[in-house]
């Protein structure tokens, strides 16, 4: 399959694929990157015969940055009721994926590009990298990340990050316990090179598998209980707001918003 988003690289044989996605420097979450990577993952997370020798899905970000995060155009009104289900249909992939899933991170890691790294099995970043949910500041939150980061942090951790947008260093990110390793952002690709060779690549495919399908399964049951309900929240109570479209609108002008609701 072509894409034009996403680049799918086979390392080991097949047993490590790589996704990278782009167009770089900010490598957006757009409707058609989402489309593709939705795409691949059904490629390669299914019973074929192929796919038998699978043992992790990395995703990386093309060039500097991990993904600046949403594509905001698509966040206006007319355009976010298909696209917020379609997104959130792609992290559900990820979380219920049965070969286990790494995000490896360099750079910016905003918004919907950080909810896809939260939704992985691992995450491994340079130390130099930020993280961070910034969407309160244009009038609206993250839903993904409101579900997935009360399974890796403790409250008071997840409503500093969503309620201020405040931006996240790896460090910061690892004492809470949301990111697995943080390595010199000249060795994250040493990092986690000696890390597939000496952890991955020695074990069962098929007792990866089942083993991430065991070790993820309570993420999998509170994802599927709450996505829906936030999603409605945020299409039916947030986006019928003055805000949320101010907000929305302010940040494609260029301007600070002018806040009316209160």
């Amino acid at each position: 399959m072509v894409y034009e988003r996403i680049a799918v690289n086979e390392l080991h044989d097949g047993q490590v694929v790589e996704i990278v996605f782009g167009p770089p420097p900010g490598n957006i979450v757009s409707a058609d990157l989402i489309e593709e990577m939705s795409a691949e993952l059904r490629r390669l997370d299914n019973n074929a015969p192929e796919n038998k020798s699978r043992k992790l899905i990395i995703l990386t970000g093309e060039g500097k940055h991990f993904s600046y995060g949403a594509s905001v155009e698509e966040h206006r009104a007319e355009n976010v009721a298909a696209m917020l289900p379609a997104f959130h249909s792609l992290i559900g992939q990820v979380v219920r994926c049965t070969i286990p899933t790494m995000a490896k991170v360099s750079g910016l890691c905003l918004g919907g590009g950080f909810e896809l790294a939260l939704a992985c099995s691992l995450i491994f970043t340079a130390e130099d990298a930020k993280f961070g949910v910034p969407e309160i500041k244009l009038g609206v939150f993250p839903p993904a990340a409101s579900v997935l980061l009360p399974c890796k942090a403790g409250d008071s951790a997840v409503c500093h990050l969503i309620l201020t947008g405040a931006t996240f260093t790896a460090a910061d990110l690892h004492r809470l316990g949301i990111v697995n390793t943080v390595a010199q952002s000249t060795s994250l690709n040493d990092v986690t090179a000696e890390f597939v060779a000496k952890e991955i690549l020695p074990k069962s495919a098929s007792s990866l598998r089942i083993a991430c399908e065991a070790a993820r399964m309570a993420v999998v049951e509170y994802f599927d209980a709450h996505i829906e309900t936030v999603e409605k929240l945020y299409l039916d109570r947030l986006m019928s707001t003055s805000d949320a479209v101010e907000g929305i609108e302010a940040f494609l002008d260029k301007r600070h918003p002018k806040w009316i609701d209160g």
